[in-house]
């Protein structure tokens, strides 16, 4: 890994200073160590603890202990770093409290069942052009493919494969401060995920509860039971 010294830390690039671009991959990749950002941006560790200082002192950033799974190892665990509300603000261009107020007024006046109709009604445009990227496509490389079209739309989203399936992490939500109000935005999104791939998802994380990404988990055995009955409902 080639290393840039002080005086080039502070160059632009793709028009982003340094420490946007701390931040930006904090975004599109999740919390973070300040290792895996220098190993991202070819930067020396030290220099990327600077920028997150900086961040933190901005309230744009905070850290916590990396959560270790399974057994622990030795030594203190690293720090991770992610993006605050603050932080997440930076990059959002959305017109929360106007929604907020249009969604309490749906609310008052045709109470909850009208909040989530609008919810799945938002995503009728998404349904319908994911459903055309998604057609003939192999049941394995679906939540690729999905996550390329969140992408796409701006939700900074990766795919994954899990020894139980696969996992769908979006690491930008644009409306997340409405849907910590409206939990019905991330409801009829993991609706409209089940629809799409054709079984059960779960979703284990979201923006919108104070997590660093949104994770929806793609059951291995749901597939598989899915494909197993549609075969089996076939005629010979």
């Amino acid at each position: 890994m080639k290393y840039v010294n002080a005086d080039q830390e502070v160059s632009h690039v793709d028009d982003l200073s340094t420490r946007d671009r701390v931040a930006e991959s904090i975004l599109e990749n999740g919390p973070s160590t300040a290792t895996s950002l220098a190993s991202r941006l070819g930067l020396t560790p030290a220099a990327v603890r600077r920028h997150l200082e900086h961040l933190v002192e901005q309230g744009l950033v905070e850290s916590h202990e990396e959560r270790i799974r399974g057994q622990r190892r030795r030594g203190r665990p690293a720090r991770v770093f992610a993006l605050t509300a603050a932080g997440r603000d930076t990059f959002a261009h959305s017109y929360d409290d106007l929604a907020a107020e249009a969604l309490r007024f749906l609310r008052a006046t045709g109470g909850d069942t009208a909040v989530m109709d609008f919810a799945r009604h938002r995503l009728a445009d998404f349904r319908s052009r994911y459903e055309r990227l998604l057609s003939g496509v192999p049941i394995e490389e679906q939540a690729s493919v999905l996550a390329q079209a969140l992408t796409a739309d701006g939700f900074a989203a990766s795919a994954s494969s899990t020894p139980l399936g696969e996992q769908i992490c979006q690491h930008h939500c644009p409306v997340a401060h409405v849907a910590e109000e409206f939990p019905q935005l991330c409801e009829a999104e993991t609706e409209v995920f089940a629809d799409l791939l054709g079984s059960h998802v779960q979703r284990l994380a979201t923006i919108a509860h104070g997590d660093g990404v949104c994770t929806t988990h793609l059951p291995r055995a749901a597939q598989t039971t899915s494909t197993v009955s549609h075969h089996e409902g076939e005629s010979p």
